[in-house]
């Protein structure tokens, strides 16, 4: 996937969170970081296909993200 991920521990949830964040929303959850990054790819692909199915706008990748 070229979509940046963001993985971290939600101590809230027990669990690792992995984010897709140039996808509104897309975002997934596993017991481990490689779970959590697996099930990320999993519905980034859905994610993909739902909005193309819908004529939505797909964003393009930017990579790296960068914050202030």
């Amino acid at each position: 996937m070229k979509y940046e991920v963001i993985i971290y521990w939600s101590e809230d949830d027990q669990t690792f969170i992995a984010e897709v964040p140039e996808l509104p929303g897309c975002m997934a959850d596993g017991p481990t970081k490689a779970d959590a990054l697996q099930a990320a790819e999993k519905v980034a692909e859905q994610w993909l296909a739902t909005a193309r199915e819908l004529g939505r706008d797909i964003p393009q990748c930017k990579g790296r993200l960068t914050f202030a």
